[in-house]
């Protein structure tokens, strides 16, 4: 048989948008003929061939040739430095466009020269430092690995530099393509005494030896384990010497490379059960989990597996089991097993795990990336059972946070997850991790990933400095509780913060803050070589400097190259390359000179004037690019998109500290046009290495199509047949239907201009659009693409308006006066500004009202009584948002019709004497002239309808809640209301007094400082503002004027504020024509709502501009509906121009808050807090003195957690209740810092007469509280403290004891000890936010956790608050103890015989039981529910004193002594 004839036809399509039409194309055709045979056949030879597989296409690597210009080497080194010089020459004032293409060419020709090229090249540049910075910028982007080979061998020479060597290091490890050439290359580097001997090179080679693995590996389906193994072994070396520091390090390589091999050397690092590595470092635990992540992308099932298995295993610490559920998640589970999490979330005793997962679904339910799909739809089952309460509003909870975006067609969207892990409860979390993602042609990638942790650097910051590891307080310590003898402590937390960056999945460095880098550092800058360094630069500075910086970056380079079938490979490509530079010129000259040996402080006496010029510039090239790509040939089709910007500035600044002035000049400069462009153009290219000159340009879309064509032509043409001739015109449109054409017209043109004009600076901005594009052919998003696209930003002076300088100038103290331009004079009378008639009119009826003046107490008055009426008919409009009212809600609502009749004044004082407490007179008086004040001050009526029934049955529910008004702190309480309202009047009015006796401060007092804006004209036209402050001290007032300074520019704004006294403050803020035609006034006073602390805003107006009004409805529409839930709304006879907002303290961590517009008004009831507030600062009750001891206190009192016993109830820190029924004379540890460093301890005890008695030992002292007839004694180390001479302050301890309302508190907030108050009845014991989490004792750990609360000194958890209890009681060794307790802990015996598993057994307790010593019998017993482990009958314990590590078999009810009568045989 003989072939004849050979066809073939290719064709290729790529989009990156998911479109069914519109593609970028390359089609291949091919035919071969037969023609002849010219000779003989070949005969086969008769031999056995081998099986070598299917036929591969094999991909030439000998040069990485860039499709995006062809270049013809003749003299690659002559070549090389022609760039070199043309780049340097051209890119020193500002970035020339062409700089990213040149630097393309660079990168070429350094691909295209052998490595003794690049040994002459650096022999012959590195003496120049422009030459050389851009040959160190270039080399990495080789992309071989000889680029690795020079960086490694110029720093063992000791020519780079480390900054050198790192900035080239961690560019070349990324952009080299992975072989086993350069990845020898990295591990030479890696164990390279030089590179080992430095940490930051070494932490940068050995994470890019993992870098270099992974990619290596990642189109690989098997991988060398030999590559990884050195690293293996090195981890497993580090774990045997127990060198922390470094197992993190290898564990970060490992993750980094994500090779399934590695996975058996990081679950040796795991706290699995059954591991040596459980006493490693948790954070050591957490690093290893975090380096599965990598590997889960190859091995998700596996993963899987041991995630599950991390997070299922409750013994682990909360931290590491949500660091297990990122990962778990990040494996895109199946639906089953995202149910399987639900199922132990419905069951989770952590609060933070439970939580933290809750929230993790919940955001993924929201996702819209079709990579989450799977995952979406099972959160979205998942979370539908489980309890919404899991997902807990506090800060205080950890929380996971994804959102993303994607776009199902154009293939493109981003994502940002937040994981936010906390583990005790306190303000600052664990640890926190942002990523951010990207999705872009059906491809995913995690761009940025930033983590933080503050392992222990709140402790840091407020923990006392001075306290230190005293071996004798601790001793001392240690010998009060050594008789809980299975006391386990907590480890003691480092201070440490440690911070770690990934890009694109890889971790390129990371870096641990402890306290020894902290003091180095501080050390540093504040040494004698940091002051050198201060002084050289001030030197620099005033003999001139110039600096330029210049950096060439290869930001992408992605490829992807097919077989064809013509035997030429077709190459998708998108590569980025970007030049930035910037220009800088500094002079400082100083009046009068510095002297030669001048101290940096010589500088705050002297003038000084620093001229700046700055000229930043970019230039950025990106080429997406289809065809064949050959060392000979290219053809393709090429998307190149072109931004360039350039911004100079000059600016002049003058400094004087002593004299008080700063001035700083914008100077002009030439600006280009335009300042800021970007162009995208889309076109065929063709080339070949004989002529690259000659390269062939086609434009995708033909220049005739631009013509825009009217519709009319369009129609004459199609109704005179001459579609043919648009056939012939053009290929690209022989498959446009006419008919469509005219039912779809598009515009293949598009030419806009905008522009904007800044008249204050004398400056117009223009943005213009130019688009043509293929949409007239196919809606389609690559259509729309392809062709020309460009914007531009322009920025010129307005015509007629030339402006030489922009200036601002400060002035402070007595010379501000002379720096203003514009006098001010606003002391004349006001300029009337309505007719005669109508103002004598105003004088008669309103003889206390002048023009212009607002009095805060009358014009709500006439405000009032002119908008009831309106007020009470209009309808019950409710808003869309409004959100159906709680339960609670609904109590205080009443339903009722909408009626519109009007609140008539009867009514008014039938539910004002309802409401009122004072006498039938005083109620009347208050209606007959409400007031601002108190329409302000009393709650506004809750009510479904408008109708005066409504309204009068909201106003009865409302004094349910708050029987008391608003009472001003700085007036007397106790008087009656109709006083009250006056005092009101006349408070406010001294404003008004304090407003007419002297409105212009300028007239008497010189201003405090003065700030000019101006714009310095060539007319000499005054153009700008001026703002002036003036303070007078006598009447706590200060004012502040903005004033224009145009001639004819009247326009100002008058700011008056004035403190009343030290509870309210009022100012009068009025703007326009000579501050009158818009104003307003503010008051911020605090006061008492009922027994509760409050503060109060008013904001009251008679005319505002509409755009405020206009604005201001826009940002409530833009409120989320979600945030107005569970609001309280209603309508009130509100003024019309009035807001008021109230907000009450009712505890320190719960606010109630009123919030009263013209229309209506909102509540909103316990609004809990995520940090306390300091009521005792409010109260003035702060116990120290100090301004740093205050705010110290402060901030322990924000997050300070409380424990509280009151009848005998005991109140644990994470509020978990229960009865404590105490021994007697034994004492139980209350609270106690559980670390090694035993801070504090608080000891509590009930004496033979049922009274409590309270030992507090901290630092080195010991302090007992407790009571004496009607008294609290105080005891510090044995000797009694008068009551009369407190407070007591430690001599040396920040250490303070005083007396607090009935009882005495003891603060050592610096020590994790709040406070500790005890009074007859009750104590209280607050810790700092510091301690959560690391305290035991009665009072609990402070960790949030309330289900895990009953904790007994060894770890058990137990069910019993009794048995928690009696577990810390200290029990007496004998009874010749000085303490008078006569208790031990014992494990008893299960008296009758138990059936466990068909056999009979013996069963003891293993949780401690108290009992009498031996010698004395109970006088008082109880029943506690207690843990059995029981044994086969007969056998023994081989460790009897081991039982309480046991497991439980049974809980049964054991008798616990709590009190003893001792015989004379107790000894």
């Amino acid at each position: 048989m003989l072939i004849l004839e050979a066809a073939v036809n290719e064709l290729i399509q790529f989009s990156p948008f998911t479109e069914m039409n519109g593609a970028a194309q390359m089609q291949t055709k091919q035919s071969l003929v037969f023609l002849e045979a010219q000779r003989a056949p070949i005969v086969p030879i008769q031999a056995e061939y081998l099986h070598r597989g299917s036929l591969k296409y094999e991909f030439s690597t000998e040069l990485l040739q860039t499709p995006i210009q062809l270049i013809k080497i003749n003299n690659v080194q002559a070549q090389i430095a022609e760039i070199l010089n043309n780049l340097i020459t051209h890119n020193v004032e500002r970035v020339h466009e062409d700089a990213p293409l040149k630097f393309f060419e660079l990168v070429q020709l350094l691909r295209a020269a052998r490595f003794d090229d690049l040994e002459k090249l650096w022999n012959q540049y590195r003496n120049k430092p422009a030459y050389r910075q851009w040959i160190l910028d270039a080399i990495p982007a080789i992309g071989t690995p000889a680029a690795l080979k020079f960086i490694k061998e110029k720093f063992l020479a000791e020519d780079l530099t480390v900054a050198e060597a790192a900035q080239a290091l961690i560019a070349s490890i990324h952009m080299v393509t992975a072989n086993t050439e350069a990845i020898k290359q990295v591990e030479a580097l890696a164990m390279n005494n030089k590179i080992v001997e430095n940490p930051v090179l070494r932490e940068i080679v050995f994470l890019g030896y993992g870098t270099m693995i992974s990619k290596y590996c990642v189109e690989r389906t098997v991988c060398p384990a030999e590559l990884i193994k050195p690293f293996q072994d090195l981890l497993a070396e580090a774990v045997a010497k127990d060198e922390t520091q470094d197992i993190i390090l290898l564990l970060k390589v490992l993750g980094n490379a994500g090779l399934p091999t590695s996975l058996k050397p990081i679950t040796k690092i795991l706290p699995i059960h059954g591991t040596a590595a459980a006493s490693l470092p948790m954070r050591v635990h957490a690093d290893a989990i975090m380096a599965l992540r990598n590997i889960a992308k190859k091995e998700p099932r596996m993963i899987q597996e041991l995630a599950l298995q991390l997070y299922m295993d409750k013994a682990l610490h909360p931290e590491l089991r949500m660091l297990a559920c990122i990962v778990l998640f990040e494996t895109r589970p199946a639906m089953g097993l995202v149910i399987t999490l639900a199922n132990i979330v419905k069951t989770e005793e952590n609060l933070q795990v439970a939580s933290f997962t809750y929230s993790h679904m919940k955001s993924l339910t929201r996702s819209t990336a079709a990579i989450h799909a799977s995952v979406a739809a099972a959160c979205n089952v998942a979370v539908k059972f489980l309890s919404p309460r899991l997902d807990r509003p506090s800060l205080r909870f950890s929380k996971a946070i994804h959102m993303d975006i994607y776009n199902s067609p154009l293939m493109l969207g981003a994502a940002a997850s937040t994981f936010y892990i906390n583990d005790a409860a306190t303000i600052l979390p664990k640890s926190i991790v942002a990523k951010t993602s990207a999705y872009i042609a059906g491809a995913a990638a995690d761009v940025l990933e930033v983590g933080v942790r503050t392992e222990g650097l709140q402790e840091a910051l407020l923990k006392n400095p001075a306290l230190m590891d005293n071996a004798d307080r601790i001793t001392k310590m240690k010998r009060v509780i050594k008789a809980l003898s299975d006391l386990r402590t907590l480890p003691k937390r480092t201070p440490l913060a440690s911070i770690y960056v990934k890009f694109f999945g890889q971790e390129i460095a990371f870096a641990n803050i402890d306290k020894a880098i902290l003091e180095q550092a501080i050390a540093l800058f504040t040494g004698p070589s940091a002051q050198a360094f201060g002084r050289n630069a001030v030197q620099t500075l005033l003999s001139g400097a110039s600096f330029r910086f210049t950096k060439p970056l290869l930001a992408t380079e992605v490829r992807r190259i097919l077989p064809t079938a013509a035997g030429l490979p077709m190459e998708l490509n998108l590569c980025t390359a970007a030049v930035a530079a910037a220009a800088v010129q500094v002079k400082a000259t100083t009046t009068p000179p510095l002297p030669e040996n001048f101290h940096l402080a010589h500088l705050l006496k002297t003038d000084i004037q620093l001229e700046t010029e700055i000229k930043p510039s970019i230039a950025m090239n990106t080429f997406a690019v289809m065809g064949i790509n050959t060392a000979v040939l290219q053809t393709a089709m090429i998307s190149k998109a072109k931004f360039n910007s350039i911004l100079p500035s000059k600016i002049s600044a003058r400094l004087n500290i002593n004299e008080g002035h700063f001035k700083i000049e914008a100077l002009p400069v030439s600006v280009p046009e335009p300042i800021a462009a970007v162009q995208v153009e889309t076109f065929a290219v063709a080339r070949n290495i004989e002529d690259p000159a000659a390269a062939r340009i086609t434009p995708i879309i033909p220049a005739k199509v631009y013509e825009p064509i009217s519709m009319d032509i369009l129609r004459s043409k199609i109704a005179s047949s001459a579609a043919a001739s648009w056939s012939k015109s053009s290929e690209i449109l022989q498959d446009v239907a006419v008919d469509k054409a005219i039912s779809k017209p598009k515009a293949a043109k598009l030419n806009k201009k905008y522009c904007a004009k800044a008249y204050a600076i004398g400056l117009k901005s223009c943005l213009k659009i130019a688009s043509e594009n293929a949409a007239f052919i196919r809606d389609t998003a690559l259509y729309k693409l392809v062709g020309k696209h460009t914007v531009a930003l322009s920025l010129k002076q307005i015509e007629g308006e030339v402006i030489e300088r922009l200036e601002m100038e400060v002035q402070v103290g007595p010379k501000a006066a002379e720096k203003l331009i514009k006098q001010i004079n606003l002391s004349e009378e006001e300029i009337a500004e309505e007719r005669p008639i109508l103002m004598k009119l105003k004088k008669i009826l309103a003889p206390g009202l002048k023009n212009g003046t607002i009095s805060s107490s009358s014009s709500s008055s006439s405000s009032r009584s002119k908008s009831s009426s309106a007020s009470s008919s209009s309808s019950s409009r409710v808003s869309s948002k409004a959100i159906g009212a709680t339960a609670s809600a609904k109590r205080l609502h009443s339903s009722s019709s909408s009626s519109s009749s009007s609140r008539s004044r009867s009514s008014i004082s039938s539910s004002s004497s309802r409401s009122s407490s004072s006498s039938r007179s005083s109620s009347s008086r208050s209606v007959s002239r409400p007031s601002k004040s108190s329409s302000a001050s009393s709650l506004a009526s809750l009510f479904s309808a408008s109708s005066s029934s409504s309204r009068s049955s909201a106003r009865t529910s409302k004094q349910m809640i708050y029987r008391h008004k608003f009472q001003k702190n700085h007036k007397k309480q106790s008087q009656a209301t109709s006083a009250a309202v006056s005092r009101s009047r006349s408070s406010a009015s001294s404003f008004e007094a304090i407003y007419r006796k002297n409105k212009f401060l300028g007239s008497e007092v010189a201003p405090s400082f003065a700030i000019i804006f101006r714009a310095v004209r060539a007319d000499h036209k005054v153009q700008g503002f001026e703002l002036s402050a003036y303070l007078d001290k006598p009447s706590a007032r200060i004012q502040i004027i903005l004033a224009a300074l145009a001639a004819n520019n009247n326009w100002k704004l008058c700011a008056d504020g004035v403190v009343l006294s030290k509870h309210k403050v009022t100012a009068k803020i009025g703007w326009g024509a000579e501050c009158k035609q818009y104003d307003t006034i503010i008051t911020a006073e605090t006061g008492l709502l009922g027994p509760n602390p409050a503060a109060r805003l008013r904001v009251t107006w008679n005319n505002l501009p509409s755009a405020i009004k206009h604005y201001a409805k826009i940002a409530y529409d833009y409120i989320p509906a979600s945030v107005l839930a569970g609001l309280i709304k209603g309508k009130d006879e509100n003024s019309v121009k009035q807001l008021s907002f109230t907000v009450a303290a009712t505890s320190a961590k719960t606010l109630d808050i009123i919030w009263k517009t013209p229309t209506r008004t909102v509540y909103k009831l316990a609004l809990h807090l995520p940090v306390a507030m300091p009521l005792e600062q409010i109260k003035g009750l702060t116990p120290f003195d100090d301004l740093a001891d205050k705010i110290h206190y402060w901030f322990a009192k924000a997050g300070a957690a409380e424990c509280s016993f009151d009848r005998d109830t005991l109140t644990t820190f994470n509020n978990r209740r229960y009865k404590n029924e105490m021994p007697l004379s034994c004492y139980q540890v209350l609270a106690k810092d559980c670390t090694d460093e035993l801070k504090f301890i608080v000891l509590l005890k009930k004496d033979h007469i049922e009274q409590n008695h309270i030992n507090v030992k901290i630092a080195d002292i010991d302090i007992d509280l407790y009571p004496k007839n009607t008294d609290v004694i105080v005891k510090v180390n044995g000797r009694e403290i008068p009551i009369n001479n407190l407070p007591y302050q430690h001599p040396t301890a920040k250490i303070q004891i005083r007396p607090k309302a009935e009882g005495i508190s003891i603060f050592a907030p610096s020590y994790g000890l709040h406070e500790v108050f005890f009074d007859r009845n009750s104590w209280k014991v607050k810790v700092v936010d510091w301690m959560r989490g690391q305290t035991c004792g009665l009072c609990g750990k402070a960790d949030g956790e309330v289900k895990q609360e009953y904790r007994t000194p060894n770890g058990r958890l137990t069910k019993n608050a009794v048995s928690y209890a009696h577990s810390w009681v200290l029990p007496a060794e004998s009874c010749r103890d000085t303490t008078e307790c006569r208790m031990k802990h014992e494990s008893v015996h299960l008296q009758k015989q138990t059936n466990l598993h068909g056999q009979e057994s013996t069963c003891y307790a293993i949780e401690p039981v108290l009992r009498c010593l031996p010698g004395c019998f109970p006088v008082k017993t109880t029943s506690v529910t207690v843990g059995f482990h029981c044994m086969p009958a007969g056998s023994a314990l081989n460790r009897p004193e081991s039982i309480y590590d046991n497991s439980v078999d049974l809980r049964e009810t054991a008798e616990a002594h709590l009190a003893c009568s001792c015989t004379a045989q107790c000894n």
